[in-house]
Parts: C-alpha cells; structure tokens; sequence
C-alpha cells in the first residue's frame, strides 16, 4: 500500500492504544513504525542491481510475521530501558502499540495484488488477497482525519473516537473489499466455465484508486483473457477478450534462475514477447493491456536457441493515460452495449508497489 497510508493506519493504532497523555508522541512513533517495514529497499538496493531481485525481495524478511514481533519486542524493550519514561510507564500499551504498528503494515499490504512474503523465511508464493489497489483514498482519507483530529485534540475524549472511528471505517472499507471481489470472483467463474475455462487459473484486482471496476485475467495454454466487471452497473455475464503470449518460448525458458523466481513470484501471471530478439516476460498483475508496470528482458535470441542474460527491467511509455482514466471512470458507472467487445479492454494505469 502507498506510504501515506502505512504511516496514518501506523500512527492511527498507536495513538488509540497508548496512554491519552501520550497521544502525540504515539501518533508520531506509530508513523515511523509504519514505515520502517518499507526501508528494506534500501539495503537491497545495496548489495544487488538485479531488477527481478530487487522485485522479489522487496515485502520479504521485513514484512514477515516471524521477523516484525521480535523487532517491536527490541524496539519495545530499548524504549523501556533507555527511553524518555514513556514507555516504561505504559509497558503494557505501549507494547501492543509498537506490536500492532509493525504487523499491520504486511497485512495492509496483503490486501494488493503485489504479493507479500508473510511467512519468510518460509517459501510460499507471497500472499496478494488483491482486494484493492495500491492508492485508494476511500481507504485512506478516515484515518488521515482521525489522526488529524488525534494530534489536535490531544487527550481529550474526541481523539480517542475519531481514532476509533477511523480505524472501523478504513477496516470496514478492506470488508467491502472483499465482498466485491467475491462478487466479481464468482462472475468470472461463471463467465470461464460457460466459456470452457472452468479449471483456468485467474486472478481479480480492482482498478485504479477504486473498489467498483475490478479487472480479471484468466490464463490459457497460449496467453490468457481479460475483462472487467461493475459492481455498479454490470448485470449481464463477464465478457473476456483474448490476448496472445509467446507459450512455447516461455516453456523453453522456464529453467532459467529469473523465469523461475518470477513465475514463483506472481504465482505464474505473466505474459512472454519477444521484441528487438529479446524476450520480455510481463507480470500481468500490475496495469492492462497493453501497458505494464514490470517488464524484464530475460533472454536473448541466438541462431542456438535462446540465451539467457542478466535481467534488465524495461519500461516503455504508456498510450494516453489521461484518457483512460476518463474511459475507466465511465466505465465504472456504464456497462457496455453486448456487441461493444472493446469494453472489456478498457485500459487505466497501475502504480508501483511502495
């Protein structure tokens, strides 16, 4: 999730369990604690310039439920010991305080469709619940107002409601979230088996800075489909487009260190291209056809077959974005004419994973 949102929920928690003579010390050191699971791009940064590394490091260790309770407990114990007497006057508050403004940071981000490593150093394929996107002011403007009221109201009781009022609207908005992409999961799955593709492997994210048009992909032996559901204004079934992928140079590939780290990245929702004698594999995930957030050059073509090379991450400029900004906020209110099939195509942006 975006960084303003980490650092309000942080200090939001923080300031609804500490001592109300606290307040704005624990909406201060709730911000940071936020934010500290983020600063893991840093020391990536500096031992490795490989792109997919930098990609799939980044929510790992630092963002693990094993990891983040022992560092509140040194975070917790050093303040005890050696702080200004805050927290040793409060040990108990401020223990869940500094716990639960570290935990909830990975869960938020859960919640995207990016994929966090809740359980590293265990290897499973990193959770993305996909449920909203990566900037949704829907979510974050509650908190960003209790924690306004909080600083200003100090001790008094109005702060310590709004924080709770906060913390329940901007909770309850993750509620929703997830009754719309069940909504929109079951329409896809009704949408697939109609079409033959009941067993295809799909995935549903929301689009941009919204909870009421949501995009599907759904994988196929030579590419994948795409479409887009209102929960407002669709009734009919989910219409898809088919969008073709290089399959067969993709398996060819799929040794190699980077293919695998990838697939096992994004649970295997990528596309391949070749382009300029380069195949670029495309996490499909993040953006819509035809632009994307992540593209990596993996390979190279020789008369031998295909070489692999260090992973480069491309970016190219993506075909009016104004545009389909415009196009995606009709689209959420308008459901398309049944013969409109470019209405399961309509593109808007995707932003990068904080």
């Amino acid at each position: 999730m975006d960084s303003l949102s980490q650092i309000v929920l942080g200090g939001a928690i923080a300031a609804a369990i500490a001592p109300a003579s606290h307040r704005r010390a624990a909406l201060l050191a709730g911000a940071a604690l936020g934010t500290l699971p983020d600063l893991d791009s840093l020391p990536i940064a500096l031992v490795s310039d490989d792109p997919v590394t930098l990609m799939t490091v980044h929510r790992s260790f630092s963002h693990s439920l094993f990891v983040l309770p022992l560092v509140g407990w040194l975070i917790w114990w050093l303040f005890k010991r050696f702080g200004d007497g805050r927290v040793a006057a409060s040990p108990v508050r401020w223990f869940w305080a500094i716990q639960l403004a570290l935990i909830t940071h990975p869960l938020l981000d859960a919640f995207t469709v990016y994929g966090t490593q809740l359980w590293w150093p265990l290897m499973p394929a990193p959770t993305m619940w996909s449920s909203v996107f990566i900037i949704d002011p829907l979510y974050t403007v509650w908190l960003l107002v209790a924690c306004g009221v909080a600083w200003f109201a100090r001790e008094r009781v109005l702060a310590r409601r709004a924080l709770v009022v906060g913390l329940a609207l901007s909770t309850a908005y993750l509620g929703w979230s997830l009754v719309a992409k069940a909504m929109v999961d079951r329409e896809a799955e009704r949408a697939l088996a109609a079409m033959g593709q009941g067993d295809a492997r799909y995935f549903s994210v929301p689009m941009p800075f919204n909870t009421l048009l949501w995009r599907v992909v759904a994988m196929t032996p030579d590419g994948f489909l795409e479409g887009q559901r209102s929960v407002v204004a669709d009734h009919g079934a989910l219409r898809f487009q088919a969008y073709g992928s290089e399959a067969a140079v993709l398996r060819e590939v799929q040794d190699l260190p980077a293919v695998r780290r990838l697939a096992w990245f994004n649970h295997g929702f990528m596309k391949a291209v070749q382009r300029d004698g380069q195949l670029v594999l495309v996490d499909l995930r993040m953006g819509v056809e035809p632009d994307y957030s992540f593209n990596f050059v993996v390979a190279e073509a020789t008369p031998d077959g295909w070489r692999e090379v260090p992973p480069q991450r491309k970016e190219w400029p993506w075909s009016q974005p104004d545009q389909r900004l415009r196009l995606m906020w009709q689209r959420i209110w308008t459901e398309p004419p049944p013969e409109d099939v470019a209405g399961a195509r309509l593109p808007a942006p995707a932003g990068a994973a904080q």
